[in-house]
């Protein structure tokens, strides 16, 4: 089992960059398929990106292709996603997730564990 916690979250202008961080506890991190996923108020859980155990194969959703970048590192036990030319589209609640086996999946319904999510809100 595996414990997420997401940070770095916060209220942006338009254009502007962010981080979000998600920190994991366990001793397995590195057997987990991680992704994140968003949520903006009155829409659907909707997936973001998402990252293989070792950082070989990553999936992104088409709307952040070339804005945002995910990485992991095995050794910190964390994850990061890097997201650039913010606008107001992307305000929303930011989940990271887990899954421990299986391919590198862009359905909510395939991860197993969820973090509490980090409210990202890009306004002017």
């Amino acid at each position: 089992q595996v414990q997420l916690v997401e940070s770095g979250g916060g209220l942006v202008h338009p254009g502007d960059s962010l981080r979000l961080s998600c920190a994991a506890s366990g001793r397995t991190f590195s057997s987990y398929i991680l992704g994140w996923f968003r949520q903006a108020p009155g829409k659907e859980r909707e997936f973001v990106a998402a990252i293989s155990r070792t950082p070989g194969i990553t999936n992104y959703a088409d709307f952040v292709k070339g804005r945002f970048t995910i990485s992991r590192d095995n050794r910190q036990n964390t994850m990061s996603l890097q997201m650039n030319s913010l606008n107001a589209e992307d305000t929303a609640v930011y989940y990271c997730a887990a899954r421990p086996f299986g391919r590198v999946a862009d359905s909510a319904s395939e991860y197993d564990y969820w973090g509490q999510g980090t409210q990202v809100t890009v306004s002017s």
